[in-house]
């Protein structure tokens, strides 16, 4: 007896809980009559009788309404009805949360039975605060995830926590950009549905160009061509030895300069990870340029580079005429006075970039699964990534968003801002380099040697190659 009450009870709460996802999400739109009790019935297995006290809990709730010989109505909103609270977690130092209040204002306006929570969590350890909170079935039912914590969830094992939703209009062709889907795939698994995304390009400062007799907007063609135009734009030092300004401003930011391993045909780890090859002259070459620009050729400072974003700060105080950075960065420009814009990075033996992305996951756990997909189909269709381009900079996943120039701005967008249509066929994931994110993590930290001059490019390509080795080795060795 106790194993058919809790069968009845599953599908009693099954019936509620379809029929209230329906009615929120505006699947069925208000005034709109719903099936008869009889339908119903035969359809979740359950007696007319309990169907009739379903319903009149939905009547409690002010979802639905009596209509005398005619069935149920889906009521019309009212300002006294609770609306269903659904919970977005996005991490609180992301450029676009200002923007997203927008969406989730919008998509309230559209859809009043729904009131989204918006969840602001620290970047630190923010996949495993939400993989606990959710163990907990406290998680949100939506949540950002960049293409870093994508690695992070692969990493953990716990993708069975994400439904891998994909709004279908995405999947249409020449609707979005396929580039971006690799970013939050596994296998033949999604985890997120492709959001918002950036490659890694050249911003420059025009005024510095411009004072130095350099074309507005010159492409570099090749490493030899940026070396030769940082130099144009670096100031001589002074009687003391100060540099006023630099041409360039080297990043050791993991998402900046595995661009010149990319460019030169740089490998890590082979491709089924049986071993690190992180000793080949391809690495040791870029690592030799990259330390070229500060030590040898003097046109990028030389400091502790633990921070991301340093480059981009001296950048803003227009200490630097080049950096590497992202649409995602570009944000922090609008509020400074300074001239700027963004060209495609110069290439070494083949064009290659970097490229990020975020992606919107749902939470296999929700108990409003279909209203999170109504959210997340909304933040990815036409509305919501309207709003992305007209007030940021991040490029919306949708293309007829992306490329309508009436959005752009000249108080937010630079005036080269289409230039990703040309970066976007040779931008890579970072996991093209086939290293785990912790792998990744590794690697940041054990080249801070090399950053401060403390270690050749063959010495760390050698060391790196024989730890990851050794890892590797440990990893398969069975207990």
């Amino acid at each position: 007896m106790l194993r058919r009450r809790n069968e009845f009870h599953e599908r009693y709460e099954r019936f509620l809980q379809d029929l209230r996802n329906e009615i929120v999400s505006g699947t069925l739109a208000p005034g709109e009559f719903i099936l008869p009790e009889n339908t119903l019935s035969q359809k979740y297995e359950m007696s007319r009788v309990s169907i009739r006290k379903a319903l009149d809990e939905l009547v409690h709730e002010g979802l639905i309404e009596k209509i005398a010989g005619k069935g149920n109505r889906v009521k019309l909103p009212d300002e006294d009805r609770t609306p269903v609270v659904i919970k977005l977690a996005w991490f609180s130092t992301s450029y676009e949360i200002e923007i997203v209040k927008r969406i989730i204002a919008s998509f309230e306006k559209k859809y009043p039975f729904v009131k989204v929570e918006l969840m602001l969590y620290s970047e630190e350890n923010y996949t495993r605060t939400l993989i606990h909170s959710m163990d907990e079935e406290q998680g949100p039912d939506v949540f950002v995830m960049s293409e870093m914590h994508s690695r992070e969830w692969v990493e953990s094992r716990r993708t069975d926590l994400l439904t891998g939703y994909i709004p279908p209009h995405l999947l249409e062709e020449g609707v979005s950009y396929p580039e971006v889907f690799p970013l939050f795939q596994q296998g033949e698994q999604m985890l997120a549905a492709p959001f918002i995304f950036s490659p890694v390009v050249i911003c420059f400062n025009r005024s510095i160009f411009e004072k130095y007799g350099i074309k507005e907007y010159q492409p570099l063609e090749s490493w030899d061509d940026l070396l030769r135009v940082a130099k144009l734009c670096t100031k001589a030092p002074d009687e003391d030895g100060m540099v006023e300004h630099y041409g360039f401003c080297f990043s050791a930011s993991s998402n900046r300069w595995p661009v010149f391993l990319l460019q030169n045909n740089g490998q890590i780890m082979k491709s089924d990870r049986s071993r690190s090859t992180m000793a080949n002259e391809n690495n040791i070459q870029a690592l030799e340029y990259c330390l070229s620009l500060m030590y040898k050729e003097h046109v990028s400072p030389i400091y502790a580079h633990g921070s991301s974003h340093l480059a981009e700060g001296l950048f803003m105080k227009e200490r630097v005429a080049m950096i590497m950075s992202t649409y995602y960065f570009m944000n922090e420009f609008r509020d400074h006075s300074i001239a700027w814009d963004v060209m495609e990075l110069p290439r070494g033996k083949q064009p290659a970039t970097l490229l990020l992305g975020g992606g919107l996951a749902i939470n296999a756990r929700s108990s409003h699964r279909q209203v999170a997909e109504k959210l997340v189909d909304y933040m990815t269709g036409d509305e919501g990534q309207r709003l992305i381009k007209q007030y940021g900079c991040t490029i919306p996943v949708l293309r007829s968003a992306a490329e309508d120039d009436a959005l752009l701005d000249p108080a937010i967008h630079p005036e080269h801002y289409n230039c990703y249509l040309d970066v976007l066929p040779h931008a890579y994931p970072l996991h093209t380099l086939n290293l785990t994110q912790s792998e990744i993590e590794l690697l940041f930290d054990e080249l801070n040697l090399l950053w401060a001059g403390m270690e050749t490019p063959a010495d760390t390509c050698s060391r790196m190659e024989s730890l990851f080795n050794e890892r590797l080795e440990a990893s398969t060795v069975k207990p």
